[in-house]
């Protein structure tokens, strides 16, 4: 298979894995809609006289298992666990909980060109550009003779489910299978998000799969290949999926989930007949990238190819700069189970030290919303509600062609103690991020954008 991976890694780096900023994004959007729905909540007991009350909220799904991707839609996908006391519910049914959670978020999202929708399986908030947020609602209870709380989640019906269970599944996956599980699951959504009229599986059906046929290679490109084909020749045999988790419940239930495996069936055994190109032994570079281009239909793939004129145009010449930018969930596992937020302050040219964001509101006027260069920027913890940690590990990131073209991106993850501290060089979008450790999990993760202009 002719070899183009150095073009794969940086297309999976650049293009596929959500950049952190987005995830920031993410993190912060969750917590707001948290602190919605409780409001909301406060306000609903106050009018019908009742007293729900949220005992539990956590993360599930992609977002959890740091499986999103880049969409130009920022069609992104938010689940949130929501966990009331059985007690506390009493006899209300499942559809009443979903009906009573979207009665609460609705008073706090009258400005949303939406009202929240009561799904079979969810509540879901929709915001205009593109993000939405899906509240799953979970009923607890203790077993007697059991310390260990049972979760039964508001579907059809009350169904008994593990609120974690899916993410602890890919968490032992992936220490198991390593970070190459995870970015086949990345590329298969990108795939399947690369035409907008396909109708796909669900990223839960592809993880499974994904991981069901993941097939181990050295270079990413022939992974990729192999793990799909793979996939194509298991749904030939048959289509219905079960889940790895919750005795083993059907995720192909539905006539409709049945039929999203057989698109992706199909549009995967046509895209890969395309590539056969890439076997040929008289296949050229220009040849490769666009045949990958027509299997992503994405921009950086016509761009290469467009301007590929001969074999001797290649990528890995004119990358200038070494990739040591790391990834907290390829080093631990992530479970962010508590926030933290970075105390960012900033000094120079005769200003004393100030907080960043009062640095960009105040000089606005001389200098928009960035730092000038040779400032220095100070960063620790200024509050976080994580009970206990082992140890704090920093993350400072170069962004842009300034960065690139200097061989400076950095990215790497240091254990650096409770404070850093950095130097404003060069131009650039650059970010900094700090990550919770305790007992060998990854519990809380801050992020500040340090902007740097020309100034």
């Amino acid at each position: 298979m002719y070899d183009i991976s150095a073009e794969f890694n940086k297309f999976y780096r650049n293009k596929v894995v959500l950049r952190s900023a987005d995830q920031h994004k993410l993190r912060e959007k969750k917590k707001l809609n948290i602190s919605r729905l409780k409001s909301g909540l406060q306000e609903y007991n106050e009018e019908k006289g009742t007293s729900y009350k949220i005992c539990e909220e956590r993360v599930q799904g992609s977002m959890a298992m740091h499986t999103v991707v880049q969409n130009d839609e920022k069609d992104y996908d938010i689940d949130v666990a929501i966990v009331f006391e059985k007690e506390n519910l009493g006899e209300m049914g499942a559809r009443a909980a979903r009906n009573m959670v979207a009665n609460a978020l609705r008073r706090k999202t009258g400005q949303f060109a939406e009202e929240p929708e009561v799904k079979t399986s969810c509540v879901r908030v929709k915001y205009q550009e593109g993000y939405h947020v899906d509240f799953a609602i979970y009923r607890r209870y203790r077993e007697s003779g059991s310390g260990e709380y049972q979760y039964e989640h508001a579907g059809a019906d009350w169904t008994k489910r593990g609120i974690r269970a899916v993410e602890d599944w890919f968490r032992d996956e992936t220490a198991v299978k390593g970070i190459n599980l995870r970015k086949m699951v990345r590329l298969s959504k990108m795939f399947c998000r690369s035409r907008d009229t396909w109708v796909m599986p669900s990223g839960l059906l592809q993880t499974v799969l994904c991981d069901e046929q993941l097939h181990e290679n050295d270079r990413i490109d022939e992974l990729f290949y192999d793990t799909m084909e793979r996939i194509v020749n298991r749904l030939e045999t048959v289509l219905a999926v079960n889940a790895p988790v919750d005795n083993g419940r059907s995720l192909t239930s539905r006539d409709a989930d049945l039929t999203r495996m057989r698109n992706w069936k199909n549009r995967l055994s046509t895209q890969l007949e395309k590539l056969s190109i890439l076997f040929s032994d008289d296949c050229t570079y220009a040849q490769a990238l666009d045949a990958w281009s027509g299997f992503f239909q994405h921009d950086y793939w016509t761009s290469l190819a467009a301007s590929a004129v001969t074999e001797s145009c290649n990528l890995c010449e004119s990358q200038s700069y070494q990739d040591t930018e790391q990834f907290i969930e390829d080093m631990y596992p992530v479970d962010e189970q508590y926030d933290v937020v970075i105390d960012c302050q900033v000094i120079g040219q005769g200003i004393h030290l100030i907080p960043i964001q009062e640095f960009f509101h105040k000089f606005a006027s001389a200098y928009g919303r960035y730092l000038p260069r040779n400032f220095k920027v100070k960063c620790s913890i200024r509050y976080t509600n994580t009970p206990t940690y082992d140890e704090v590990l920093w993350k400072v990131r170069n962004v842009g062609s300034k960065a690139e073209a200097r061989d400076d991106i950095r990215g790497q993850i240091q254990s650096r103690g409770q404070r850093i501290e950095e130097t404003t060089i060069f131009e650039g979008p650059h970010y900094i991020e700090c990550y919770l450790i305790k007992d060998g999990v990854c519990v809380a993760i801050g992020h500040v954008d340090v902007p740097i202009g020309l100034s």
